[in-house]
């Protein structure tokens, strides 16, 4: 089957801009904001290509391999000349379950969890022509196209639930924390799908984690203890308590192949430096003896050196 798409991967994606508060619309003459739950998932641009679906992630990767069944299933049910930007989530007990994401199709299918792909924008659509590019016109327009494309897709892809209400938002994802929703994403309805235009969509985030780029691992490279973390104000904590066996495995997954020289600090430590590290969500209490708990490893993408990547066509 011919693959019809204005858009070819990879291509640019938007990233919010992380805010302490979630802005309001104080302008009762401005376009109004939309808010949508941030999911905890992986991001991913589906491109519906007729005989196949590509994934691809923030930094770029095609994900399908990864996700092989879901893969599938939004090649049957997206139209030919889509490409609809999104996340890909898990579910499983009752609420998403981010590090499902990263075992291996036969596990996640013997343990009965469910992918799903929930959308909030639309970058192209389907037109006799093959597809026609939509980044210009307005999140409020794209809105709409989205909705379009979603018409006849559940339970495989779902829009992500909105509101123009600043105070519901707050209140629906602060119900929603059991079940895996990280936050809030808060958007101009008016801007258009412009990558290098960083404030038309902001990120607000739960206060009890936040992330850290790492820096270095500590103790053994097979089987780290702790992690460097350089957070966003510049200083650098060593997580405490000492990381869980799952934890550790992850881990050393991530940072193999940009370790460097082991270095042992006045404290005794000894730390493996880090070039070019992955993204850790952490835990950072208060206090004047607060301590860095590592949470998990937050890459681009959720790639931990499986297996190879796909080259783009």
């Amino acid at each position: 089957m011919a693959e019809h798409s204005a858009l070819r991967p990879p291509v640019e994606v938007m990233r919010p801009t992380a805010v302490r508060e979630l802005p309001a619309a104080d302008d009762p003459d401005a376009d109004p904001l939309q808010y949508s739950l941030k999911m905890d998932g992986f991001r991913a641009v589906a491109f519906a290509l007729g005989g196949r679906t590509v994934l691809q992630s923030r930094s770029s990767r095609d994900l399908a391999p990864d996700f092989p069944s879901l893969a599938a299933n939004l090649t049957r049910v997206l139209n030919p000349g889509a490409v609809l930007d999104g996340e890909i989530c898990a579910w499983s007990h009752g609420r998403l379950q981010f590090t499902e994401l990263l075992s291996t199709e036969a596990r996640r299918r013997a343990a009965g969890t469910a992918l799903i792909y929930v959308a909030f924008d639309c970058l192209a659509i389907p037109s006799p022509e093959g597809g026609r590019d939509i980044r210009a016109l307005p999140l409020a327009e794209r809105w709409q196209h989205l909705l379009d494309q979603l018409r006849d897709t559940s339970p495989y892809a779902q829009q992500v639930m909105t509101t123009e209400n600043r105070e519901e938002a707050l209140l629906i994802a602060d119900s929603l924390t059991s079940v895996g929703i990280e936050g809030i994403v808060a958007k101009r309805l008016d801007s258009p799908y412009r990558p290098d235009r960083r404030s038309a969509w902001v990120k607000w985030r739960h206060a009890e984690t936040v992330d850290g780029r790492i820096l270095g691992i500590v103790g053994p490279i097979a089987r780290p203890h702790a992690v460097l973390v350089e957070l966003d104000d510049g200083t650098r904590k060593v997580t405490s308590p000492r990381l869980d066996p799952s934890q550790s495995r992850r881990v050393a997954e991530a940072v193999a192949g940009r370790l460097g020289e082991a270095e042992r600090t006045t404290d005794g430590l000894v730390v493996h430096a880090v070039t070019d590290g992955p993204l850790a969500e952490v835990h950072q209490g208060t206090g004047r003896h607060a301590t860095t708990r590592f949470v998990r490893i937050r890459s681009e993408d959720g790639w931990t050196g499986r297996g190879p990547t796909r080259a783009w066509p």
